[in-house]
């Protein structure tokens, strides 16, 4: 297929290359259009180098400022050109990590009328024509509360854009919505290999972790070791808020987990296309039955 055209929605700076970051670069790369849309500027987030510290909400609260631009360093490193915040930039503030006081600020995500923020969405839909969109699952992937906005917006604006009556501009169909995933067992093995590693990250216990989903939900491995490199590029420019000792990085909590180059996705909405090739050696395969897409367009004319 020619053209492809994927968009990514994700709640804050980071989150992009932590979840997607190979997928993207390995798209982009393909020569694909691959376009970023972030839902808020991060100026909650827990910042990492002492250096920086007086940027953080409850002192400057320029953080988000900051983190514009590390957004703009990670999007070079993994070759996305194409990047937008939802709103335009600062239009909605980080709500916080569930329960926080900062979640009931008027101007919160998790405050966001649905419907609005939804537009907004399907403005940018409606311009770029995006075959595939993905973002977060229900929980937000592991529940924080504008991970969830953002699958509910998300959602909403696949169902409006198709619809002529909603808005402005020419109605479109996305034909495939995915979520992020990240397999247990693959989760399991990164836990082990880190027991065996010399990084001073802590070792992260899977069965602690708020996140991970059954093998046999995942439909979708996308194959991008070869930019897994770019992946980590992009990971340092988020200087503020991600610690890298590849192939591990580590968030403000220390607890280290693996960047992974083979990427996985669970097709929410859409046809299922046709199964890749088969999972080499590298990535777990043994000979068995091989039923995950290897391509986010896959079945797509």
């Amino acid at each position: 297929m020619t053209d492809r055209r994927l968009m990514l929605v994700h709640a804050h700076p980071d989150d992009e290359t932590i979840g997607s970051g190979a997928t993207m670069a390995k798209y982009a790369a393909e020569g694909a259009g691959v376009v970023l849309v972030t839902c808020t500027l991060g100026e909650e987030g827990e910042i990492i180098p002492p250096e920086p510290a007086h940027l953080a909400a409850d002192r400057d609260d320029t953080l988000g400022k900051h983190r514009i631009g590390e957004l703009a360093a990670a999007c070079k490193a993994l070759g996305v050109a194409d990047h937008r915040f939802l709103g335009g930039p600062g239009r909605w503030r980080d709500s916080g990590m569930m329960g926080a006081a900062s979640n009931d600020r008027d101007i919160a995500f998790w405050q966001a009328d649905l419907d609005e923020a939804a537009g907004e969405l399907v403005k940018i839909i409606r311009e770029v024509r995006p075959q595939v969109l993905v973002t977060y699952d229900e929980n937000g992937f592991y529940g924080h509360p504008d991970h969830i906005q953002a699958h509910r917006v998300s959602w909403r604006a696949f169902e409006l854009a198709a619809d002529p009556a909603f808005g402005e501009g020419e109605p479109w169909r996305i034909a495939k919505f995915y979520f992020t995933a990240v397999p247990t067992s693959v989760m399991r093995g990164a836990e082990e290999a880190m027991r065996e590693s010399e990084t001073g990250f802590l070792i992260e216990v899977v069965d602690d972790l708020p996140f991970g989903c059954a093998d046999q939900d995942v439909t979708t491995e996308i194959d991008a070791r070869a930019h897994l490199g770019d992946k980590l590029d992009a990971m340092r420019a988020h200087a503020t808020q991600i610690s890298v000792d590849a192939p591990w990085f580590a968030l403000s909590n220390n607890v280290g987990q693996q960047a992974f180059g083979v990427e996985h996705f669970v097709l929410h909405a859409g046809v299922r296309g046709p199964a890749g090739p088969g999972a080499p050696l590298e990535m777990g395969g043994l000979g068995e039955p091989y039923d995950r897409e290897d391509d986010l367009f896959a079945g797509i004319d």
